[in-house]
């Protein structure tokens, strides 16, 4: 089996998505965005979502792409291609590396740039930690000042090699949206980093 078959085998997942065509810039944008403000993913565009490869015109793709990590994402999102023969049918594999500019930002509509991070195989939105208008450039951005919830679950890291979501509700005598929301938030900037492939995800530090 090589590398394309066994991605597809395995399925979309928190590092792989599968996309038929990249028809809309601004929607890809917000997958890139989540790879690149998680660990990282790849992209394999000509394949449906049930793993049926149905091949593109990878030029074609390719300028989509390019549009939704230059114009779309912000700081821009670095994507790499590869185009991969498989029975007489093109796939391109876009590979998003993890990036070293977290957070990232995806443009939704005209002066709403919003942050998403990969959890299992979607892209979830972290519209608490994100300005609706960004005035400064993301190289201007000052560190994220933490809360005092948001400092405990740090504290308690130091001493414990991990948590979970139900140990950071006990911990911070918080809500389940408002304790999932924070520990997003800190992964997106990089302080926690999120662990999901065992029965329960849990978070560790950085």
């Amino acid at each position: 089996m090589d590398e394309l078959q066994r991605l597809i085998f395995e399925g979309e997942n928190d590092t792989v998505d599968f996309k038929q065509r990249v028809t809309k810039p601004e929607k890809i944008a917000r997958t890139l965005v989540s790879f690149a403000n998680t660990r990282g993913g790849t992209i394999l565009v000509g394949v449906k979502d049930n793993g049926y490869i149905s091949g593109i015109d990878p030029e074609e793709e390719k300028h989509s792409l390019d549009l939704a990590a230059g114009f779309y994402c912000v700081p821009p999102v670095l994507v790499l291609y590869e185009e991969i023969e498989q029975e007489d049918r093109i796939v391109l594999k876009v590979t998003v590396p993890e990036s070293s500019q977290k957070p990232h930002f995806a443009k939704v509509k005209e002066d709403d740039w919003r942050g998403f991070v990969r959890v299992k195989d979607t892209s979830v939105q972290t519209s608490k930690m994100v300005n609706k208008t960004m005035e400064q450039a993301p190289s201007q951005f000052e560190p994220l000042p933490l809360e005092r919830h948001e400092t405990a679950v740090l504290d308690y890291l130091q001493l414990h090699p991990r948590i979970t979501l139900k140990q950071y509700m006990k911990l911070s005598n918080l809500s389940e949206r408002r304790a999932y929301r924070t520990l997003v938030k800190l992964v997106i900037h990089g302080y926690l980093l999120l662990h999901d492939k065992e029965k329960e995800d849990y978070y560790t530090l950085a």
